[in-house]
C-alpha cells in the first residue's frame, strides 16, 4: 500500500467517528501519557497542537505547563519544525495549516528535550510514523537524540506496518486512545 493510500484510508476512517467520540479517545489518552513515568519525569518536553482531525493533547499541556515542565512547540518556518517555548495560551497565533504557534522565545538546545510526543496519521508495532506527507517531523526528528519519542494515535490508527524507508526514525513507544 502506498503512503497516499494509507493516508486516504485514515481520514476516512477518522470520519467515521464524531467528534464527541474523538474527544473520549484523545482523554484516554492522555490519561495513559500523564501516568507514564517517562513524562512525570521529563522535565523538558516537546508537544503540539493538534489539527481538528488530530488527537487533542491539550490536559497534557496544561498539565505540563502548571507543573513548571518546559513546554516547546513546533513552529513552520519554511520548510521546517523551530521549536518555541510555550507561555501560555495567550502567546500562541495561527500560523501554517491554522495550526496555533507559539509566539515565544527560539529553543535551541535539542539535547535538553526529554520527552517528544509525536503527532502521525499512522503508526506501526515497531514504532514507525507516517506523516502527512510534508516531512516536517522527518526533518527535526533526527535532532531530538536523547529525547524518548512517544508517537500518538487512536486505536485504529495503529497499525501491523505503515510504508517506512531508512531515513524515517521510529518511535520509542505508541500511545493511543480509543
Amino acid at each position: 500500500m502506498t503512503k497516499q493510500t494509507l493516508r486516504a484510508q485514515i481520514r476516512a476512517a477518522k470520519r467515521s467517528y464524531s467528534s464527541a467520540q474523538l474527544a473520549i479517545f484523545s482523554n484516554n489518552l492522555c490519561i495513559k501519557i500523564l501516568n507514564m513515568p517517562t513524562y512525570q519525569s521529563a522535565h523538558t518536553l516537546l508537544l503540539y497542537n493538534p489539527l481538528p482531525d488530530e488527537a487533542d493533547i491539550s490536559p497534557i499541556i496544561n498539565d505540563a505547563y502548571k507543573n513548571g515542565k518546559t513546554v516547546l512547540f513546533p513552529k513552520v518556518v519554511g520548510d521546517d519544525l523551530e521549536l518555541h517555548i510555550y507561555k501560555g495560551v495567550d502567546t500562541l497565533e495561527r500560523g501554517a495549516f491554522g495550526i496555533l504557534e507559539p509566539t515565544g522565545e527560539v529553543f535551541w538546545d535539542y539535547n535538553q528535550i526529554e520527552l517528544a510526543i509525536v503527532p502521525g496519521m499512522a503508526f506501526d508495532k515497531a514504532g514507525h510514523r507516517l506523516g502527512r506527507g510534508k516531512g516536517y517531523y522527518d526533518r527535526l526528528l533526527p535532532r531530538l537524540t536523547y529525547a524518548h519519542k512517544i508517537g500518538v494515535c487512536f486505536q485504529f490508527q495503529y497499525l501491523d506496518t505503515v510504508p517506512s524507508e531508512a531515513h524515517d526514525v521510529c518511535m520509542d513507544s505508541i500511545a493511543c486512545g480509543g
